[in-house]
């Protein structure tokens, strides 16, 4: 089935993935392309949004987009800083606001006879987030909404159908964001809402024939969600020729190897386990740094692949469940300006010795839309449920050197963790949780002894992408009970303290 899309022009704001997220959630595609590299073939895409940035349209740096193949010929939204680049360029005026632009603001004027706010009043609250302001309107515009600040918040331009706001309607705070965003591309785009779980799964698996044809595909399995998922695509799409590792990485959870490979029985998949701990453990001897630590776990990732490829002939394919996040957090999307925050041991390719090409069916989504494309398959939902675990495992959750000895210590700690969350039902209102590993020892007393042991320090955090999150408020008995079971049962541990950041500023992981 052949699916409306729609382009989202990046420019580096920080909102940019919640800007194709929100079109998801409308059930219509979208794909994140750098505005400086655009994809070739732009007819087919039925509607375009430009996002914000941090940039001025004012500065030196400018960003320049090429809008030839656009402006005009398809329905445009310019959210922020493509509304300011539209009336900057267009005849209009664009200067320093006068006063503070951030935060909540309300809308007092709206052209409510415009479809373009339909179902949307006078008062409504938006998040706004700029330096600059435009100050007059580009030539043949016509104003669409004002806020008490901000005169010029939303127009339109006579004789084409392009919109632009100098508000955010993708982020949480902008309450109508979503109907807005609904109009623009549902009521004046004409963009089929046809972006569904049954919808991807028909066209990965069309994809996926069409790529791999009779070709054998080796998948590692790590027991996620992510990997599972992709699994059960592939398998889809290629039975018999698919061949699943799951590898222990010595960085596991407590009885994680041997629980995976019998969670995996009565699947239809062709799993083989494989026991690698003591090489991954050996690559990472002295290792402390966190970036090096990634590396060292990826590169040891690829040797057992590569050995075990090596065991199935004429294999020619690595899969990898490989999801947005991943991408978006590991390079600048696609070549553009967005930062670069840590990388990933799954993105980024493989050595040339390594003979194999990557598939990754789940590259283009998010980890909501992961879930629901696994329940849409008839996947358990009590692995779906599974929170997010890290590919380098507890690797990135010890910080400083890794031992064997340290992580035993942690996976102890995690176990009592995790389980004490199922066991007093909050596991399912926490989206991802786990214990670190510090590099630092403390004093304490144990009856009548100084002990001079470990500190950990426990996680939890709701979110539904992995893009933001927040600290979960666990209730103080659980946490006192939780750090009692762990200092009187982890030989090792004597502090226990609980971590209460949020992302942004602090990633989910401490490395």
């Amino acid at each position: 089935m052949q699916q409306d899309k729609v382009l989202i022009l990046d420019f580096g704001s920080q909102y940019t993935q919640l800007i194709a997220r929100r079109v998801r959630e409308l059930n219509i595609y979208c794909e994140i392309h750098p505005y400086n590299h655009p994809p070739k073939n732009q007819s087919e895409f039925k509607a375009v949004i430009l996002s914000g940035s941090p940039n001025s349209v004012r500065g030196e740096n400018v960003l320049h987009p090429d809008l030839s193949e656009i402006r005009g010929k398809k329905p445009m939204l310019a959210v922020c800083y493509g509304a300011q680049y539209l009336a900057h360029f267009s005849g209009g005026k664009v200067a320093p606001s006068n006063t503070r632009e951030y935060g909540r603001a309300n809308l007092s004027f709206i052209k409510s006879d415009e479809t373009f706010f339909e179902n949307i009043s006078e008062g409504s609250q938006v998040w706004m987030s700029h330096s600059d302001t435009i100050k007059e309107l580009p030539t043949n515009a016509k104003l669409l909404a004002s806020t008490k600040d901000v005169e010029n918040a939303a127009y339109t331009i006579d004789g084409e159908t392009t919109f632009a706001i100098q508000f955010h309607p993708e982020v949480y705070h902008s309450k109508d964001g979503k109907q807005l965003l609904e109009n623009f591309l549902v009521k004046i785009a004409g963009v089929a809402q046809t972006w569904t779980p049954d919808s991807f799964v028909d066209s990965t698996v069309a994809s996926i024939k069409e790529k791999v044809g009779n070709d054998k595909v080796v998948l590692g399995l790590s027991g996620g969600v992510d990997s599972t998922v992709a699994a059960v695509l592939l398998n889809k799409a290629i039975g018999k020729n698919l061949y699943c590792i799951f590898v222990n990485n010595g960085l596991l959870r407590k009885d994680e190897f041997k629980n995976v490979l019998a969670q995996y029985e009565g699947m239809g998949l062709n799993v083989k386990g494989v026991d690698a701990s003591k090489r991954f453990l050996k690559a990472l001897k002295g290792v402390t740094d966190p970036e090096q630590k990634r590396k060292a776990i990826g590169n040891a990732f690829i040797e057992v692949f590569d050995d075990e490829a090596h065991q199935i002939k004429d294999v020619t394919w690595l899969a990898q469940g490989t999801i947005y996040p991943d991408v978006i957090e590991s390079v600048s999307v696609n070549g553009g300006p967005s930062a670069t925050i840590k990388s990933h041991h799954n993105v980024g390719g493989l050595p040339d010795f390594m003979k194999l090409k990557i598939v990754e069916p789940l590259r283009m989504i998010f980890k909501d839309e992961v879930r629901r494309v696994g329940a849409s398959m008839g996947i358990d939902p009590e692995l779906l449920g599974r929170h997010p675990f890290p590919g380098p495992g507890l690797g990135i959750r010890i910080l400083g050197d890794i031992t064997a000895e340290k992580v035993r210590i942690l996976q102890e700690v995690d176990a009592i963790f995790i389980n004490g969350l199922k066991e007093d039902g909050l596991y399912n209102s926490v989206w991802q949780a786990g214990a670190m590993l510090l590099p630092v020892n403390s004093v304490g007393v144990m009856g009548d002894e100084r002990t001079y042991e470990k500190v950990v320090a426990l996680r939890a955090v709701e979110s539904t992408d992995g893009m933001t999150a927040d600290w979960v408020n666990l209730p103080y008995e659980f946490l006192q009970k939780t750090s009692n079971k762990i200092i009187n049962n982890v030989k090792g541990v004597n502090r226990v303290v609980y971590d209460i950041s949020s992302k942004p500023p602090a990633t989910i992981e401490w490395e």
